[in-house]
């Protein structure tokens, strides 16, 4: 019922839907990912991955831009500001 306050929120989940088919296709080979850390970590890098692809940005990119800026020191406290 979101979508009846915003009128931006779609009718329909399939661009989410389109938007994870290539997380769900590798569902078998992401079971082995070596640990319970290892798995959140790598739900925790799809999601960073998706959601730049939904806020039209480059993933690649992205995350060589902010792990970059990681190393040269950005502040630990601010690292929300890195969203996409």
């Amino acid at each position: 019922t979101r979508f009846l306050d915003d009128g931006r929120i779609e009718l329909d989940t399939n661009p989410v839907e389109r938007a994870i088919r290539p997380v769900a296709l590798g569902r078998k080979n992401h079971l082995f990912a070596g640990s319970d850390g290892g798995a959140e970590r790598w739900a925790i890098l799809c999601s960073l991955i998706e959601t730049a692809k939904l806020n039209g940005v480059e993933p690649y990119a992205y995350l060589a831009d902010i792990l970059q800026r990681m190393a040269d020191g950005y502040p630990a406290n601010r690292l929300g500001d890195l969203l996409p």
